[in-house]
């Protein structure tokens, strides 16, 4: 594992975000498809909790108590309880890149740390620090590809009919 490229991939991408969602209005920011899939507001606003609650912290309890239980994660219940979609897409974004410097940071300033440390999941099994930091970075870019269809899907809600077919296909 190149765990220096993969720190550089989420530096990058804590810059990238800002600048993907800098002028999306605030309909389009909460705007939901027919399938109800999240908005772009509900996707950057759970970034950022995950930056906080999710992959750091348990990259950090691998590290150094591999034995203990990771704290619990609800993802989909903290976009209905912190109600994502009434935020500010600014705000969230702007939190999100606070926190992402702060990983960094973190992350940076590891002293020669042991990513094949490993974790006993209930659920997954054995899962190495090493692993955790891989899904972090390839995390990012699987909402960056959300967030791409959700626009996609807001050309074609404006498009009023009209076929975009000569874009290409998603």
């Amino acid at each position: 594992m190149d765990s220096i490229r993969l720190i550089d991939s989420l530096d990058r991408f804590g810059r990238l975000l800002p600048e993907v969602v800098r002028d999306i209005d605030a309909d389009d920011a909460r705007w939901k498809p027919p399938n109800n899939a999240w908005s772009i507001l509900e996707i950057v606003s759970h970034l950022a909790d995950e930056e906080e609650f999710d992959f750091r912290v348990r990259i950090e309890c691998t590290l150094t108590h591999p034995d203990r239980e990771w704290p619990p994660i609800d993802t989909e219940g903290w976009a209905v309880e912190r109600r994502y979609n009434e935020g500010d897409l600014g705000a969230a974004a702007s939190q999100f890149v606070s926190l992402r410097k702060r990983s960094i940071r973190w992350l940076r300033g590891l002293d020669n740390p042991d990513w094949n440390q490993t974790h006993i999941h209930p659920d997954f099994g054995p899962f190495p620090a090493a692993e955790l930091l891989a899904s972090w970075a390839a995390h990012d870019y699987l909402h960056l590809r959300q967030i791409s269809k959700r626009m996609f899907e807001i050309v074609q809600r404006d498009a009023d009919g009209s076929s975009t077919h000569y874009a290409g296909q998603w």
